[in-house]
């Protein structure tokens, strides 16, 4: 999936990872929640890209 930008709605639930402008990771994650706004990241220029969609009691990925 495409590098996300801060501030932008979250498509799914669960993790994601920080990436810098060139798309290199960081290692550091955070965790979103779907239709919620994506926080802040560390440093101008970097943006997110999901690492592990969070399953709902139904045992379905949250793809929605």
């Amino acid at each position: 999936m495409a590098n996300l930008k801060p501030g932008r709605d979250a498509p799914l639930s669960g993790q994601y990872e920080i990436v810098g402008p060139r798309g290199g990771r960081t290692g550091d994650e955070r965790t979103a929640i779907r239709g919620r706004t994506l926080p802040p990241t560390p440093k101008s220029g970097q943006g997110y890209v999901p690492v592990d969609p969070t399953r709902n009691g139904a045992g379905r990925d949250n793809k929605r």
